[in-house]
């Protein structure tokens, strides 16, 4: 393997990239940008440098340049540093392929009928050869019923809907697994939407494009090559960052010779000691080394370690910032709000927090994640973004606010009901009022379920309940079947559910279920966490973020996951048969997976850095680390 060690970065890597970006005879180009290199600040300055050089004739062609970013809030980010420019569409690549495959709709029930056929035969085969009378073959029923009832009710669709940032329900709903796999076929099959994909967008950047679907980036990479000469493709990104595994792990590898691959070797954000861990943690997968910039300090970096048997572990991360401090003599590291602690997965910062038993159940669901880690899950909206704050503001007695969150959410405040029947205003007022007290009140007695304050805000008629929660009311009881989780007939609820709806219904049905009988202190937890108001975020959560202080935590017993072993990354565990063919082959594998992880999270700190590692073997632990030249015996403390 070839080791690249830059000795000074060019001064012209954007001037670079502006030389690629021609409406004649364009250049595609992949720039490597590894951690802290400044990858946003050069997608930006080509941006600026296509509208001053040739935006007027863009818009005069009625033409747009596409940038596809990974989240909403690197969108807004690129918008604000291009003055939300009109030439420039900024999107995540959910909503930029709704937008291509959108006009056809009866191409895509095409697609959405064959491809429901295809999943009810796999699933009759499975049925065959499985066992009956186990969970999985009351799942497996219950998910053919929702794919076969999807499938008939496919007749009357003549539009299909979709919201990138939500859930999606109805009949003519598509879920966004669906929409990438369409967005990736259509883009393979179909020369007219390859017309139209470069007719519209001449020029396409993809932010973060390690991370993006393998399926559609090999579609769009296919449609750069036949479209040469006449489409743009500019990939930026770093296949040591792509932390999820439907992303292209070979991104950046026998890309066509007609390609150019600009490097930024300097990483502006991290100091000298901190960098050059970072280099020894990527030096053996593709050989790449970043140098600091010439004015960074040489930074702080420490490694502690401890059995996974040990009991108090956040006396022994309160005694790490101990440490840190005195090592730094930095005074912030004692504050929990200045440190940021990074960990492998969110079930973690649910044990931590206090909210693991409404999350892991929810988790478990796989159309109920995305929601769940953005907030936006409707069954839990209710109570995290309605009743919670309804109640600490009744708490503080802030009476204005509780009549604030009412006016706003609460049908019994409906303003146009209001201002059509001033007669029954001061009832509805008492009404309103009798409702907070009675779910106040609840506590007088015990600390309540989720269940139980589902019952007291509908009795009182207090939010609207989503759809998914109306099975569950006291009035539908006798209505519900556990194998069906289909919602009772009223004005509200939609008249055939689709699979993103019921998604396997048993699975569904147990995990609201079990939801409900949890716990509603648990709330506050979660809304902190999602919040980004507690000290604990994830290698996802930090995706191209930066903090001064930062503690990474690893605990392979705190995770649920067998993808990610930190014990066998740092050679306290064996690795397997299939990790070791794996790792032979190319492939991802017990040490490659972690390792990735663990150099994202690392590259996150500013100034200083301290590492917090559980494990079951810490000799073996200390001695690897020793050996790979990762840490000096001197940066290593055993707790």
């Amino acid at each position: 393997m070839e080791t690249t060690t830059p000795t000074t970065q060019p001064i012209d890597v954007d001037q670079e990239i502006q030389g690629y970006v021609r409406l004649e005879e364009p250049k595609s180009f992949f720039l490597f940008a590894g951690a802290g290199s400044g990858k946003t600040r050069s997608l930006v300055n080509a941006l600026l440098y296509i509208r001053d050089l040739f935006g007027n004739k863009l818009h005069i062609q009625g033409k747009k340049v596409a940038v596809i970013t990974y989240t909403n809030a690197a969108a807004n980010v690129i918008q604000q540093r291009i003055d939300f420019n009109p030439l420039f569409v900024i999107s995540t690549i959910h909503s930029f392929v709704w937008t291509l495959i959108k006009p056809f709709p009866a191409d895509i029930k095409v697609w959405l009928i064959n491809n429901l056929q295809e999943e009810i035969a796999e699933l009759h085969t499975e049925l065959v050869k499985g066992k009956p009378g186990t969970k999985t073959e009351i799942a497996r029923k219950a998910s053919l019923a929702a794919k076969q009832r999807r499938l008939a009710n496919l007749s009357t669709v003549t539009q299909f809907t979709y919201n990138p940032n939500g859930e999606n329900a109805g009949r003519d709903a598509l879920n966004h697994s669906e929409v990438l796999k369409i967005a990736a076929n259509f883009l393979s099959t179909k020369p007219l939407l390859q017309y139209i994909l470069i007719s519209q967008y001449p020029i396409l950047f993809i932010d973060e494009s390690q991370d993006t679907n393998k399926h559609l980036m090999e579609a769009i990479l296919a449609v750069e090559l036949t479209q040469k000469g006449k489409f743009l493709l500019g990939l930026f990104g770093d296949t040591m960052q792509r932390i999820y595994l439907d992303g292209k792990s070979d991104l950046g590898v026998n890309l066509p010779s007609h390609w150019s691959k600009p490097s930024k070797l300097v990483n502006y954000r991290s100091p000298k000691r901190i960098i050059a861990l970072l280099n020894k943690i990527r030096l053996s997968v593709d050989g790449r080394q970043q140098v600091a910039a010439p004015d960074r300090e040489e930074g702080f970096v420490r490694l502690f370690v401890a059995p996974n048997t040990a009991q108090n572990k956040d006396a022994l991360e309160a005694k790490v910032q101990q440490h840190m401090e005195a090592l730094t003599k930095d005074a912030e590291w004692l504050q929990d709000k200045s440190v940021k602690k990074l960990i492998l997965e969110h079930h973690m910062a649910a044990r931590r927090l206090g909210f693991s038993e409404m999350f892991d159940t929810l988790h478990s669901v796989d159309k109920f994640t995305t929601g769940l880690l953005d907030g936006s899950l409707s069954i839990v909206k209710l109570f995290s973004e309605l009743v919670l704050p309804l109640l600490l503001a009744k708490r503080k007695g802030d009476e204005f606010a509780v009549v604030n969150i009412l006016q706003k959410h609460s049908p019994l405040l409906d303003a146009s009901f209001l201002k059509n029947n001033s007669e029954k205003q001061l009832g509805q007022l008492k009404k309103a009022g009798a409702a907070v007290n009675a779910l106040f009140n609840i506590w007088h007695e015990k600390k309540p379920t989720f269940k139980q304050i589902l019952d007291v805000v509908h009795a009182a008629n207090l939010f609207d309940i989503p759809s998914k929660l109306l099975p569950f009311l006291p009035a539908n009881e006798e209505q519900t079947d556990k194998n069906s989780i289909d919602t009772p007939a009223t004005e509200t609820a939609p008249e055939t559910l689709t699979e993103e709806e019921t998604n396997d219904d048993l699975t569904q049905y147990n995990a609201i279920q079990e939801f409900l009988d949890g716990p509603f202190d648990q709330i506050q937890a979660y809304s902190d966490y999602i919040g980004e108001r507690t000290p604990f975020d994830t290698h996802q959560g930090i995706k191209g973020r930066e903090f001064p202080r930062v503690m990474v935590i690893i605990d392979d017993t705190e995770t649920r996951g067998f993808l990610y072993k930190y014990d066998k990354l740092f050679g306290a565990e064996a690795l397997s048969k299939t990790d070791l063919e794996n790792e032979k082959a190319g492939k991802d594998s017990g040490i490659s997976r972690p390792k990735r992880l663990f150099y994202v999270t690392c590259s996150r700190a500013e100034s200083s850095l301290a590492i917090v590692a559980y494990t079951s073997d810490v000799a073996a632990f200390q001695a690897f680390v020793i050996k790979e030249g990762w840490f000096k015996s001197t940066e290593i403390e055993l707790l």
